[in-house]
């Protein structure tokens, strides 16, 4: 299970934590971005800034109490959101991480660096083993998974947390 009293995890530039209501108006107007639409798989159609308030109120710290649900902004030092990593299926061991970058916050780092922040949340919360899936055709996010230490066990044609059926790059990094 996730820690969430380990929350907020940070490095030198950028911060890990829970998603609040004062991301929602960023939130939404990144998952309007059409490479998030074809990539990021999102569980909702859309997203508008009340819909992401009621999410970091609700949902985000009933899954945090429960340990089984991390939905978390990757924040810079002035806590402007960047983007969204998300902990689910969370076990005893193991825990699947997805992500997703705001359009203007791409190249610079910050998925990579959350990845790394991730791994020490799962770490320190008992884990010994995050997966992580992605379109076969999202190349930019395979390489950077590939970079942060995952390695691809495979592919399967699968439905995503939004309902299309798609092949999927499977990836797996042990952390222990």
């Amino acid at each position: 299970m996730i820690d969430a009293t380990l929350l907020p995890v940070s490095d030198s530039l950028r911060t890990l934590r829970p998603l609040s209501s004062h991301d929602a108006e960023r939130y939404a107007g990144g998952t309007r971005d059409p490479l998030v639409q074809k990539y990021g798989h999102l569980p909702e159609p859309e997203y508008t800034p009340e819909t992401v308030a009621r999410l970091a109120d609700d949902v985000v710290p009933q899954g945090l109490q429960a340990g089984d649900l991390a939905v978390l902004s990757i924040v810079d030092e002035a806590d402007t959101f960047l983007g969204s990593l998300v902990l689910f299926d969370v076990t005893d061991r193991t825990a699947e991480v997805g992500f997703w970058l705001h359009p203007d916050s791409r190249g610079l780092g910050h998925s990579a660096a959350a990845l790394e922040l991730a791994a020490a949340l799962a770490v320190r919360s008992g884990l010994s083993e995050l997966t992580a899936r992605t379109a076969t055709g999202n190349l930019s996010s395979q390489r950077c998974l590939e970079r942060s230490g995952f390695s691809q066990t495979g592919t399967n044609v699968e439905r995503t947390p939004s309902g299309e059926r798609i092949e999927l790059a499977h990836y797996q990094r042990r952390l222990k």
